[in-house]
C-alpha cells in the first residue's frame, strides 16, 4: 500500500497529490494519505465521490488525518 504524505501541505495540494498517485495505479489499488490540512477533512471525501474512488476509512492520529482510498 502506497503512503502519500501530504503533511505540511495546504489545500489543494493534498488532493492534487492523491489524485496524481491514484492516476498511476491500477483500479482496486489502495493508498493511504496522511494530511494535516484542516480542509482535507472536507476535500478528500469530496474528491473521492467526484472522481469515483472509494474512501475506505478516515481517521485522526491526533496531529494528522489518515485516509485509506481505493482507486475506482
Amino acid at each position: 500500500m502506497d503512503v502519500v504524505d501530504t503533511r505540511g501541505m495546504m489545500c489543494p495540494l493534498p488532493v492534487l497529490r492523491a489524485a496524481k498517485v491514484l492516476r498511476g495505479v491500477d483500479i482496486g489499488t489502495v493508498i493511504t494519505v496522511w494530511a494535516d490540512d484542516p480542509i482535507a477533512i472536507i476535500d478528500i471525501p469530496h474528491f473521492c465521490v467526484e472522481a469515483g474512488h472509494r474512501l475506505v476509512s478516515q481517521s485522526d492520529d491526533g496531529s494528522y488525518q489518515i485516509y485509506i482510498i481505493e482507486r475506482g
